[in-house]
């Protein structure tokens, strides 16, 4: 508010120099009310020598009175290509040289802004010098090869968990950030799953020596897969901050994303079904034969939307739960956190039918599954595209521990407390 008084003071006054006072109020959002009344007088008659120029990036808690006398522009991420094409122009300009890689890398980290990548091309010129690879830069600057997440797509091909685990500790052996790997590993994936879905490489922020890999690697999954991957590294990277071990938690999402069943091409499938009736001859008896309703995918809910996933069995196996957990956990940390402790500590005993049984800790999560099922359920339709029901009992785990603590001698402190001011366990 002060501050607010003091430019409405120093406005009044001509500029010594040049034909115009500019001030720049950086943040403007954060001014109080009061702030913001007293600066309303002066913008509704500013004197002719003077510029305001207001910065936020929280537009909307900027009162309707100061915007509507305001020029608005709206300043947006650079793309990628262009951020790099700058840093090309600065590079002959002083004489460096950089490979189209390693402006590329800068680019991207700069993340849309000029300013950021600028600021990290003159830190790799400090350490690198006046030659700059791609190479050069990822050991200077500790960078996660993009090497390395091709190794993990060629991983999940040939079923190679040991490599998994492998990758993992080279991870932590070379000292990158977890949450930073498994980021470059869902930009990896969604350059995959442009190309498969386009059946291009326009679209991908990388250089052409990438954008040729992309282009053959993109054909060895079906983009079912794809979007499984990238559900299941986002879940991933959501859970580490609620992980006490966040080693433990990649290491463990990390084989279970290379050991989970691969999809199956819907034309894959119907080719081989045509080879199997050419085999048996005529095939009439399976042409005729009645389809079990426990083989029909549910018909969508209305309303609800399916992803494109195809259900090839209404009947899930504790396998395909398994696998697909960690993105179920994702959905529910989305939609209702306030279940997350307790689908987070589930074990899963088995599935009867359109029954997926969960063992939890006591009673009282028994209750919160139960009055929570219809919410649980729509979850882990959007997730798993199955109408199931959640049922929930105390686990046999958990029970014999009751009974342990139940033989325990009670404490004598806690004997104490109950005997002489009646407290009672919660």
């Amino acid at each position: 508010m002060d501050e607010i008084r003091n430019l409405r003071e120093s406005v009044r006054y001509a500029p010594s120099k040049g034909p115009y006072k500019v001030y720049i109020i950086d943040e403007v959002h954060m001014l109080t009310k009061e702030a913001f009344n007293a600066l309303l007088k002066t913008l509704e008659e500013p004197p002719p020598h003077v510029l305001f120029i207001f910065a936020t990036t929280e537009i909307n808690r900027v009162p309707p009175t100061i915007l509507s006398r305001c020029q608005k522009f709206d300043f947006r991420r650079i793309k990628t290509e262009e951020i790099a094409a700058n840093l090309r122009t600065i590079a002959r300009a002083e004489g460096l040289e950089a490979d189209e890689e390693s402006l590329m890398m800068i680019a991207r980290k700069g993340d849309g802004s000029l300013r950021d990548a600028q600021s990290l091309f003159d830190q790799v010129i400090a350490l690198c010098g006046t030659t700059i690879t791609a190479a050069g830069m990822i050991q200077a600057m500790n960078m996660v090869d993009q090497e390395m997440y091709f190794r993990v797509t060629d991983l999940i091909k040939t079923g190679d968990a040991k490599g998994g685990l492998d990758l993992v500790e080279e991870v932590m052996t070379k000292g990158h950030d977890l949450r930073e790997f498994l980021s470059g590993l869902a930009e990896h994936l969604r350059n995959l799953l442009i190309v498969k879905a386009t059946g291009a490489t326009t679209l991908l922020e990388t250089s052409d020596v990438y954008r040729r890999r992309y282009a053959v690697e993109a054909a060895s999954f079906p983009m079912v897969d794809l979007l499984r991957l990238q559900r299941f590294v986002n879940g991933t990277e959501s859970a580490l901050r609620w992980s006490a071990q966040p080693r433990f938690k990649v290491e463990a999402d990390m084989v279970q994303m290379i050991t989970m069943p691969r999809a199956r091409e819907v034309g894959d499938l119907v080719q081989e079904l045509d080879e199997l009736k050419k085999k048996t001859g005529e095939g009439s008896h399976f042409a005729d034969a009645p389809v079990s309703p426990a083989h029909v995918a549910p018909a969508p809910s209305p309303g609800v939307l399916r992803d494109p996933a195809p259900a090839v069995s209404a009947v899930l196996s504790e396998a395909e739960i398994s696998s697909r957990w960690g993105d179920f956990l994702a959905e529910v940390r989305e939609t209702k956190i306030s279940l997350l402790s307790v689908m987070e500590g589930a074990q899963l005993l088995g599935v009867n039918g359109d029954v997926v049984r969960l063992g939890v800790e006591d009673d009282f999560q028994v209750e919160r599954v139960e009055k929570n099922k219809k919410a649980l359920g729509e979850m882990f339709h959007k997730v798993f595209h199955r109408n199931v029901r959640l049922a929930a009992e105390v686990s046999a785990e958990a029970k014999r521990k009751q009974k342990e603590a139940a033989d325990t001698p009670e404490h004598p402190i806690i004997t104490a407390l109950k005997r002489e001011l009646g407290a009672e366990p919660l």
